[in-house]
């Protein structure tokens, strides 16, 4: 192990070739914490395109298990997501197995977050429009929540990173603004859009945690790890680095 990761070496896979969350990652990750980053190339963002995307993931889990991480992090909730909560959790155990090391997805990332923060009802808020949004419903409704609302912004999966951190802000309140009563907390899905400057602003304003998946994997990694290492900022998670 490199004297610069003294403190573990995380092997990540990147869905897509998009910069931006590697390095947001790579930011509020404490000294002493390397990443491996291997990475896919999803470039649609559709259904069929997930469905079919899981076998590649296998050789880049094999191949950052020859370099002897820590722990390995394969990123993307849509994949996992249409593959279903327990299908899911039969592919983590089998990795596991295989290599003997622990496995964490962004699905159970975000499920594990939702329970330390405790949320039960929550509405989302993806990049992605049509159906697909309700099976990214499906997938915390099989792990146990209330999933009051998930609705996607409509726009090419290729222009993501083009979204305003206002036009999400606007998104995530009308929607939350329809279940006040109800939510809980906010969920945002996918690591695409470049927001992590609005988390503090929206747990302000709306009153319940926010959970992103770039803090939410800072706090598991850390979590893992057995470090900790409170990052303002980027919401309650990770500013208070809530035990789960």
């Amino acid at each position: 192990m490199a004297f610069t990761s003294w403190r573990g070496v995380v092997g990540n896979i990147k869905p897509t070739m998009r910069p931006g969350s590697v390095e947001e990652l790579c930011r509020i990750l404490p000294e002493g914490v390397g990443i491996i980053p291997l990475f896919l190339d999803i470039k649609r963002g559709v259904r069929e395109e997930f469905a079919t995307v899981l076998r590649h993931y296998e050789p880049l889990i094999d191949k950052l298990a020859e370099c002897e991480v820590d722990l390995i992090h394969p990123e993307g909730a849509p994949p996992f997501m249409v593959l279903g909560y327990k299908g899911e959790a039969e592919l983590i155990k089998k990795w596991e197995k295989k290599h003997k090391i622990p496995v964490f997805t962004s699905g159970t990332n975000h499920i594990r977050a939702l329970h330390a923060l405790k949320v039960k009802r929550f509405i989302g808020a993806s990049y992605f429009s049509g159906k697909i949004n309700e099976t990214f419903g499906k997938y915390f409704v099989d792990a146990g929540f209330d999933v009051l609302g998930m609705e996607g912004i409509d726009i090419p999966f290729h222009d993501v990173g083009k979204l305003s951190p206002e036009q999400v802000y606007a998104h995530v309140k009308k929607l939350f603004l329809k279940h006040r009563k109800e939510a809980q907390g906010i969920y945002l899905l996918g690591s695409g859009w470049r927001v992590t400057g609005i988390i503090d602003l929206l747990e302000r304003d709306l009153g319940v945690p926010v959970i992103h998946p770039v803090p939410a994997r800072c706090w598991e990694i850390q979590k893992r790890l057995t470090i900790h290492h409170p990052v303002a900022g980027y919401g309650r998670l990770l500013a208070e680095m809530l035990p789960g």
